[in-house]
């Protein structure tokens, strides 16, 4: 096939696909039936996550945001192929074109209301295309056109799997996971001494059975107590406690718990039923907790789980 001719029918094709991708940037799943019921402009300048690679159970149970992420790469690996077949380009050159006519596009869905402006999908969508030069790159080395779709087609799969690699690691880098839990009678009080309230021992709340497994809160035997712990000034982490009156007790009493001098639960047995509570409170910062009951209420299996990273 003549050169000149090879080149029409790859800026056809280029066409092609573009139009086909700005019709599902701009009129795909009912985005023109939805700008009448915008009425805010969305901007996301700051990427909330890398692009990670699905385990086994996401292979098997894909999610919607499964196939949005990974459609957001692929669907752009033909441009880093065609482009460069098209006109002779540095990588540098071609990806920096790149990336300002995606920031465009994504401008312009965001101000029509079409869609929004989200530096994920610059980053996804760049990071195709850059796969796809990489692609080009090692496919087209031999005068065989055939062969050279061939290997560059094999280039593409390899690269992207390699990308989804490498951001599947720093995703597991760079995202806090729950730690273990942390039973909150194996600190120390405010004073350097272990307070481990009463033993754990079953109760009957609202007729149910409760089986506490860590530690147990209550007045024994005086009208009010008050336990204060050192947490050591530890951030991002999830307060657990359960509370309630036995029924064999009167229903009065109430409980306080306060972190750092803010009080961030307050209640007392007219404002809660008969049947137990379990609570769970995110606190961004924390280094003293302290816990003041009064009368008949109960509280147990208190304790966190801190937010870290996994090389923590």
């Amino acid at each position: 096939m003549h050169l000149k001719q090879q080149r029409k029918i790859i800026f056809a094709i280029t066409i092609f696909y573009t139009l086909f991708i700005l019709y599902f940037l701009f009129f795909a799943f009912g985005r023109a039936g939805k700008v009448d019921q915008i009425t805010e402009y969305t901007f996301i300048f700051l990427p909330d996550s890398f692009f990670r690679l699905p385990g086994l159970s996401d292979l098997l149970h894909p999610t919607l945001m499964d196939f949005v992420g990974f459609g957001n790469i692929a669907a752009f690996i033909p441009f880093g192929i065609l482009i460069p077949l098209l006109y002779r380009t540095s990588f540098v050159r071609f990806m920096i074109s790149f990336i300002l006519s995606i920031l465009v596009l994504e401008t312009i869905q965001a101000l029509t209301f079409l869609g929004s402006f989200d530096m994920n999908d610059v980053i996804q969508n760049s990071l195709g295309a850059a796969i796809g030069f990489g692609a080009y790159k090692l496919g087209f080395r031999t005068k065989n056109n055939w062969r050279n779709i061939a290997a560059t087609g094999i280039s593409s799969v390899v690269l992207m799997l390699g990308v989804c690699g490498v951001f599947g690691m720093l995703d597991q880098v760079f995202t806090k996971e729950m730690g273990p839990f942390v039973a909150i009678n194996d600190l120390k009080d405010s004073t350097g001494k272990t307070l481990t309230g009463s033993k754990p021992s079953s109760l009957k709340i609202g007729g149910q059975d409760v089986e506490p497994q860590y530690n147990v809160y209550n007045i024994e035997g005086k009208k009010k107590e008050t336990y204060t712990y050192t947490l050591g000034n530890k951030g991002e982490l999830y307060l657990f406690f359960n509370y309630g009156i036995p029924d064999q007790k009167d229903f009065q009493g109430s409980i306080k718990l306060t972190i750092d001098g803010h009080e961030f639960l307050s209640v007392s047995a007219e404002d809660q039923g008969h049947e137990p509570a379990v609570n769970e409170i995110f606190l961004p910062q924390a280094d003293e907790l302290t816990i003041t009951i009064e009368g008949n209420e109960t509280l147990w299996d208190v304790g966190f789980r801190e937010m870290v990273y996994f090389w923590n």
